[in-house]
C-alpha cells in the first residue's frame, strides 16, 4: 500500500459564483472537510475568489477553505501571504493555500499581469513561495528581503502569524513544476482530467515528486497528495471511473489511496445533491475501508 501517512480529506471544487457560498455552507453542514474555489480573476462572469472565500468563511463553521488554485501572476506574494494569514486567523485556522504558476497569459496580461513563459512561471512560483513563508515566519527577527528576478521585497514586516501551519498546495503537471512541488510544497493538487494519461499517470508523477523531495532532503510524505475529480456521476450501474453506484466510488477511491497515496479527493461539482451524497455515502465508507487496510 502506498501510504504517505496523511488522514483522508474529502471536499468539493466549485465555480466562483454567488451560488458558491451556499454550496460551501452545504458542504460544511454535510460534513465534508474542504471546499475549494476556482480562481480566474480575468473572468468577469466569476466573482473574485478571495472575496468569495472570506465571505464563505464567515458563513461556515468547521470546513477548510482553499483556492484551487490561486492565480499567482495576479496576486503579489507578500500581499497574498498577509491575506491568507489574516483569513486563517479570522476563520480559526481553516485556510490552506492552493497556488498555481498561472495560465491563460493573454487574459493575465489584459488584467495588468506580467506575461511569463512556462519556465519563468515555475521560477516565479519558487520565489513567491519563499516570500510567503518568510512573511508567515514571525519568529524571525529581521524583516523580509527578497531581491529576485520576478519579485522584490525590501524590508517588509512579518505577520500576521497564521492560526495554524498553513499548507501550500501546488497544481502541477510538468516535470519542473513537479520537482518544485517535491522540493518546496506541502501538497500536490492536480486535476484528474488534466493528467497526461488520466490516473494511470499517477505513478510516474508521484515518482518525480518523491525524487525531488528526497533530493531536497525532505521525506516524500512531506507532500500531501490530493486530486480534483470531475466528470463524475452517481448511477445505478458501473460506467467508468467514479461513474456508478456509491459502492463503486468507495472501491475506486480506496484503490486510489492504496495504489497512489491519494489522501485528498476534491469533487468538482456545483450540484448540492451530488455533494450531499458524496458526503453521506462515499466519504465515511472510504475512510473506513482505508482505515481497515492501514490497520
Amino acid at each position: 500500500m502506498t501510504d504517505y501517512g496523511h488522514e483522508l480529506l474529502f471536499g468539493t471544487f466549485v465555480t466562483p459564483t454567488a451560488q458558491a457560498v451556499e454550496l460551501a455552507v452545504a458542504a460544511d453542514r454535510d460534513g465534508l472537510d474542504l471546499v475549494t474555489f476556482q480562481d480566474h480573476p480575468y473572468q468577469p462572469a466569476f466573482l473574485d475568489t478571495w472575496t468569495l472565500m472570506a465571505y464563505a468563511a464567515a458563513r461556515t463553521e468547521r470546513i477548510t477553505l482553499s483556492g484551487n488554485v490561486l492565480n499567482l501572476p495576479l496576486r503579489p506574494p507578500a500581499v497574498l501571504a498577509r491575506a491568507v494569514a489574516s483569513l486563517d486567523v479570522l476563520s480559526g485556522g481553516r485556510v490552506e493555500l492552493g497556488l498555481g504558476a498561472g495560465a491563460f497569459w493573454d487574459a493575465i496580461e489584459a488584467m495588468g499581469g506580467r506575461r511569463l513563459t512556462p519556465a519563468q512561471g515555475v521560477d516565479a512560483l519558487a520565489e513567491a513561495i519563499a516570500i510567503i513563508r518568510d512573511v508567515w515566519d514571525v519568529d524571525a527577527r529581521e524583516r523580509v528581503h527578497h531581491d529576485g528576478e520576478y519579485y522584490q521585497v525590501s524590508g517588509a514586516k512579518r505577520g500576521p502569524r497564521p492560526a495554524h501551519g498553513i499548507g501550500i498546495w501546488v497544481g502541477a503537471y510538468k516535470p519542473r513544476m513537479l520537482a518544485l512541488t517535491g522540493a518546496l510544497a506541502d501538497g500536490w493538487l492536480p486535476s484528474a482530467d488534466y493528467l497526461p494519461d488520466g490516473i494511470d499517470s499517477l505513478p510516474a508523477l508521484n515518482a518525480r515528486i518523491d525524487a525531488a523531495a528526497e533530493q531536497a532532503g525532505r521525506p516524500p510524505s512531506a507532500v500531501r497528495r490530493l486530486l480534483n475529480v470531475g466528470r463524475t456521476s452517481f448511477a445505478p450501474t458501473a460506467r467508468g471511473f467514479l461513474n456508478g453506484p456509491p459502492a463503486q466510488w468507495v472501491e475506486q477511491l480506496t484503490d486510489l489511496t492504496r495504489t497512489h497515496g491519494i489522501t485528498g479527493v476534491v469533487l468538482a461539482t456545483d450540484d448540492p445533491a451530488t455533494t450531499a451524497r458524496f458526503a453521506a455515502e462515499v466519504a465515511p465508507a472510504t475512510r473506513e475501508a482505508v482505515r481497515k487496510e492501514r490497520a
